[in-house]
């Protein structure tokens, strides 16, 4: 697939060609194919992914889990109007209980998303953004179906399918990767208030160099859909 620009939408391409590779090539289609019923995650981001989702999100509204599986971590005494899953295997989106509808989609292969315009109150993508090879334009796409002053909530750690993240997110520090999320958004005109959570591991670093990690670290990357465009 090449690199698709949403033509309404003012967007900047970040990434260069041999940053959006991955050491596996084949389909992502057929790596997720068979269904994973764990997390990818322990407890402590657990917690502060949810805390997170608490403070920020407005009950009775609409959210798009984007690149979601079985759990959404969304606080469990929130009601929204609608949650739509998106993922890659639909038997892990048909266990999701805070789904209301999902649908299955590779998103590097099609970017283009089959929802409206300003429909959506927030997006959510979690442990997952390391995956996208056109991010840019997957960002593109998540502004146009936020409504005005819509978020856009993106989490991850240091965990990975390693073989299927893209290069610039595998080649980066974590703080590098932070700031590349930073970039997405600013790859689209119309993004605003972007921020950062940054809660680095407390393992020491000797352990880390062994592989012995106590405890996840917890990155989120948050922006706003400007509400004065109105698209």
């Amino acid at each position: 697939m090449g690199y698709v620009k949403n033509s309404k939408i003012n967007l900047t391409k970040i990434l260069r060609p041999e940053e959006r590779t991955k050491l596996d090539p084949t389909k992502d289609s057929d790596f997720y194919a068979f269904p994973r019923f764990v997390t990818h995650v322990d407890e402590g981001f657990i917690d502060r992914l949810t805390a997170l989702y608490r403070e920020i999100l407005s009950p009775n509204t609409r959210i798009l889990d984007l690149m979601s599986s079985w759990v959404s971590h969304l606080p469990e005494e929130m009601e929204f109007e609608h949650i739509e899953g998106h993922g890659m295997n639909g038997e892990e989106l048909a266990k999701n209980p805070r789904l209301h509808s999902y649908f299955v989609q590779d998103l590097n292969a099609q970017p283009k998303l089959p929802l409206g315009d300003s429909s959506f109150d927030a997006v959510l993508i979690t442990v997952s953004v390391q995956y996208l090879q056109y991010p840019e334009a997957i960002f593109a796409e998540l502004y146009r179906i936020l409504k005005p002053n819509g978020l856009v909530v993106v989490s991850f750690s240091n965990r990975m399918f390693y073989q299927k993240a893209i290069a610039a997110w595998r080649d980066n520090s974590d703080l590098g990767r932070v700031a590349l999320v930073k970039s997405y958004f600013k790859s689209v005109a119309g993004f605003r208030e972007v921020q950062a959570i940054v809660r680095p591991a407390t393992t020491p670093s000797f352990l880390q160099m062994l592989g012995i990690m106590v405890a996840d670290p917890f990155y989120a990357v948050i922006g706003k859909k400007e509400s004065s465009l109105g698209l």
